[in-house]
């Protein structure tokens, strides 16, 4: 009998179980990318139309949690107002709209809706 197992696991039969573990390694990289990964890039794709678009006098918050007011545009950069006189220069990718900015944007946009 236990020659027959012995036997047995070298058949093909046996050895298609390498096909199912390719199967399973795919569809757990197709859920990973559904449920990850394109999410997280769309959400960066956002982030940065809205960086795009941020221009002088708009409210913001740094990644520090600094809020200003954006006084210049740069290539690469921001010269952010955090207080009266005071002027920093902060890297782009580290500025984002300021939430009460965004909320008075989303309330003025329902009052053109209706």
């Amino acid at each position: 009998m236990m020659n027959f197992i012995l036997l047995h696991a070298g058949t093909p039969e046996a050895q298609g179980s390498g096909w199912s573990f390719w199967i399973m390694m795919l569809l757990i990289f197709v859920v990973f990318y559904f449920f990850m990964i394109r999410p997280q890039s769309k959400k960066q794709k956002e982030l940065q139309k809205q960086r795009e678009a941020m221009k002088k006098d708009d409210k913001v918050v740094t990644a520090g949690g600094i809020y200003g007011i954006i006084k210049e545009v740069q290539d690469s950069a921001f010269l952010i107002e955090i207080a009266k006189g005071v002027v920093i220069k902060i890297d782009k990718s580290m500025v984002y709209a300021s939430a009460d900015d965004a909320q008075q944007d989303a309330g003025q946009k329902e009052a053109d809706k209706k």
